[in-house]
């Protein structure tokens, strides 16, 4: 009688130890599936199968059906905020802009970046200062602006769960071992979609002209076919926009960008007096140049005019106004800031036809069914009249 109780009482401990061991088991793996960081930003993260090359051809007058996985789910909280994903030169004079905008003037402004670093830096170029002739953070006068606007980390943004209305995706390839993944993610995971939370909102992918490849001279515009091939950045850049349009976001092509000390010409001339360097391809070579403060506008008029009008449409944007290499090195000439430099060499004579046997000589950007979509003009229509404007001359 007596073993067989302690029988029972041994078959009792052994079932309660099992049901212990396996609700911890459970805990567990709960606990793992938790959102990891962001796989794309690592170089452990696979590789996106590359898809066939092809001849493509994207209007702005045909939209996409929007995925159905960009609608926001039971889980995730829904925001009135504008995410910027990428706080570059172009992030960062969006988020200015965003700030003043009378449309998001109720609206806060969520920069996101990869790391924390550059954060105090970046509340700097995106808040207003004092007129103190310090430089600390802690002269801002931004006021109700600085309350607006918030910094945080691709980690923390994916961990929160939440989405925005409004999302821009202006960070460069060079941050992510999978681009198109990275653009895929963003629009799946943080965007509310086009058609969700009263009216829907706005995705946007700053895109490149690289798209179109080289050229002889000929006009190219929204509708143009793009080559592809064997070009992996072309390629990247493609597979990134289609990751936008297919889930009823819009991609912005844009031009050449340039700043004061930024861009073509900086590199041209301060490599040909620094370094002796040639500049690659021909002096007549067309080239189409965008301002980076236009590129933000313009990408602020596609968030302004909603999804319905961009909505699973490419756009093409440029100042309208195709120039030359040696062009774009004599219009810098003029600035104070490089009149101590010299015209560059080039590689190939202009009657020769310089690389590529006559082939590369470049395209023209015919962005005007774009501007009219998108009711925008640039500020700065011309790289000469940029370079030769007062407002060039004050920059330091």
């Amino acid at each position: 009688m007596a073993a067989a109780k302690v029988l029972l009482v041994m078959t009792i401990l052994l079932s309660t130890t099992m049901t212990m061991t396996m609700a911890s088991a459970t805990s567990s793996s709960s606990s793992s599936s938790a959102i990891p960081p962001p796989a794309f930003f690592t170089s452990s993260s696979p590789r996106r199968r590359r898809r066939p090359a092809a001849t493509t051809t994207t209007t702005i007058a045909a939209a996409v059906p929007p995925s159905s996985s960009s609608s926001s789910s039971s889980s995730s909280s829904s925001s009135e905020d504008v995410a910027v994903v990428g706080c570059g030169v172009l992030g960062s004079s969006l988020c200015r802009m965003l700030l003043s905008h009378p449309s998001f003037v109720s609206r806060s402004i969520i920069g996101i970046t990869r790391g924390t670093s550059r954060h105090d830096a970046l509340r700097d170029a995106v808040l207003p200062q004092s007129s103190s002739s310090s430089s600390s953070s802690s002269h801002r006068s931004g006021g109700e602006d600085e309350g607006r606007f918030r910094l945080t980390t691709m980690e923390e943004a994916m961990r929160e769960g939440r989405r925005y209305r409004d999302v821009v995706f202006c960070a460069p390839p060079s941050g992510f071992d999978d681009y198109p993944r990275a653009v895929d993610e963003v629009a799946s995971s943080l965007w509310s979609g086009p058609s969700s939370g009263g009216g829907g909102g706005t995705f946007v992918f700053t895109s490149s002209g690289v798209v179109y490849g080289e050229g002889r001279g000929e006009v190219v515009d929204e509708a143009s076919p793009t080559p592809g091939g064997d070009n992996p950045r072309v390629n990247r850049m493609l597979d990134a926009e289609r990751s936008a349009v297919s889930r009823g976001g819009c991609a912005l092509r844009l031009a050449g960008l340039y700043m004061l000390e930024r861009g073509a010409h900086n590199h041209w001339l301060v490599g040909a007096a620094e370094k002796g360097t040639v500049v690659r391809g021909r002096g007549d070579g067309i080239i189409n140049l965008l301002h980076y403060d236009d590129a933000a506008s313009a990408t602020l008029a596609a968030l302004v005019v909603g999804p319905g009008v961009n909505a699973g449409k490419i756009f093409l944007v440029s100042d309208g106004s195709p120039t030359t290499r040696r062009e774009i090195c004599e219009s810098a000439l003029k600035n104070p800031r490089y009149g101590s430099f010299g015209m560059p060499s080039f590689e190939g004579d202009d009657d020769d036809g310089g690389r590529g046997g006559g082939k590369a000589r470049g395209k023209v950007y015919d962005g005007r069914r774009s501007n009219e979509a998108l009711r925008w003009t640039p500020t700065y229509p011309s790289f000469d009249e940029f370079m030769t404007s007062s407002s060039s001359i004050r920059q330091p």
